[in-house]
């Protein structure tokens, strides 16, 4: 099989920084997104190229800036780099009872969590319908699925992720692109241990296995649904979240 080419955003990001590598490892070609420039991500792409003797490229861009993303994609287009595989990952929580959320938090909070995935998804996957391959994986998350009261920013903005994810795979299915999307639980990253105790404690005592999921937990299911062992499967939201209730 030819290599192909996967874009990860927030690749700098605890749980995007690993499903990179996870791409890398598996040899795929590399276009990492950070929203800002940093020698911490030029370094994990030097490292990434020199373990796994892949490309890799990155793209720099505030997700709700429409400008900087298309220019960044058109400049990655210039340089001969042909994605054929997207992973939206870059994300953001929020939000308390809608009572008390002031409404620009909670816009912020779609314009990062579902807007900048239907952009970008938007701007690559004209190139895919012309390949007639392709396979775009979300991060939705667990709270899309239980909601439950205090989340009506996050957790109704990736429930929207899975509608959306949905209505994706139909509409592209004919010219094989598959759409699919991953919800985690609760993740062991740096937005995890900035969670208050008492809502750590709850998640972990809802989840069935009473820990946290491991970063590569994700990864996995994300390599899964983009790798071609997926082949059949699209509008599918995989729960990684060790048995939340």
């Amino acid at each position: 099989m030819d290599r192909r080419t996967v874009l990860v955003t927030g690749s700098n990001g605890g749980i995007g920084r690993t499903i990179t590598e996870k791409f890398a490892e598996n040899g795929y070609h590399i276009v990492a997104h950070s929203r800002r420039n940093t020698e911490e991500i030029d370094g994990f792409l030097t490292n990434l190229q020199k373990k796994y003797g892949i490309n890799t490229y990155k793209v720099i861009f505030d997700v709700t800036d429409s400008c900087a993303m298309k220019s960044e994609i058109k400049r990655i287009r210039k340089e001969k780099v042909e994605i054929d595989t997207l992973v939206n990952c870059a994300g953001v929580a929020g939000g308390n009872l809608l009572a008390i959320t002031p409404m620009k938090e909670i816009r912020q909070i779609f314009d990062v969590n579902l807007f900048a995935y239907m952009e970008l998804a938007q701007l690559l996957i004209k190139p895919m319908i012309r390949k007639k391959r392709g396979s775009i994986v979300n991060i939705a998350s667990f709270e899309g699925i239980n909601l439950y009261p205090g989340n009506s920013a996050y957790g109704v903005s990736k429930a929207a992720v899975i509608a959306w994810t949905k209505v994706l795979a139909k509409e592209v299915g004919d010219f094989g692109i598959r759409v699919n999307a991953v919800a985690p639980g609760f993740v062991d990253t740096e937005m995890a241990r900035h969670t208050g105790e008492q809502e750590r404690n709850r998640m972990l005592e809802n989840s069935a296995f009473k820990r946290l999921a491991e970063p590569g937990e994700i990864a996995d299911a994300v390599y899964f649904l983009a790798s071609d062992n997926a082949s059949f499967i699209t509008g599918e939201v995989m729960r990684v979240d060790g048995g939340m209730i």
